[in-house]
């Protein structure tokens, strides 16, 4: 990864996530910050894994090695939600998550040339990414703050104020979301937590409240 400070542009180390729990999967999230936004914009209604995978999957039926937002934008909207689809599919509903992941990457390609990193480069504080983050097609507010929270935690992007943008997900040693994900441990952990909140959720609408 690379960023800049002062003017200058420096290689930052290349982190490892093990958010996909497969070695694949895992060392294209580590190096791809466009596998990220997609992993994260798929990590709905499937288990994260499941959505985490789904980059290397779709790289892969591209017949390439990572990803490029101007190629997806670009691709045939038919013969994409048909590479999606393919068994076994990327998502529970790759019909509708290939549109997203094509309207993602346009809006990339329109407003940073195609640059995923380009989200967070130079930002000068938590509020200004996590508005960068809301704008995105298919990233709602919880969406977004998540997303930040993993940047902060996990691949030392750090502008003022981050964890408060990223609300309770910034907060140290949670287990709420993908943000905290760093081994199958910590996996079951989140998954823990997600199981216990909607149990809670239940419980309040059976007492009406």
């Amino acid at each position: 990864m690379r960023v800049r400070a002062a003017g200058v542009t420096m290689v930052r180390m290349e982190k490892t996530l093990r958010l996909a729990q497969e070695p694949g999967a895992d060392a294209l999230l580590s190096r791809s910050p466009l596998a990220d936004l997609i992993g994260m914009l798929l990590d709905q209604q499937v288990p994260m894994e499941w959505a985490f995978s789904g980059p290397h999957t779709i790289a892969r039926r591209l017949g390439t090695d990572d990803l490029d937002a101007h190629e997806i934008a670009a691709h045939d909207p038919d013969e994409f939600a048909a590479l999606l689809s393919a068994k076994p599919a990327v998502h529970r509903y790759p019909g509708s998550m290939a549109r997203r992941v094509q309207q993602l990457c346009q809006y990339l390609v329109d407003h940073y040339d195609g640059d995923a990193e380009a989200l967070w480069r130079d930002v000068a504080d938590g509020g200004e990414l996590l508005g960068r983050l809301k704008a995105l097609p298919g990233f709602g507010p919880q969406k977004a703050q998540i997303f930040l929270a993993l940047l902060g935690k996990q691949l030392d992007v750090r502008p003022p104020g981050w964890r408060e943008a990223a609300g309770v997900y910034g907060e140290e040693h949670a287990y709420r979301s993908v943000a905290d994900i760093t081994g199958p441990e910590s996996l079951a952990r989140v998954r823990a937590h997600k199981q216990e909140m909607k149990r809670a959720a239940k419980a309040a609408g059976d007492d009406g409240s």
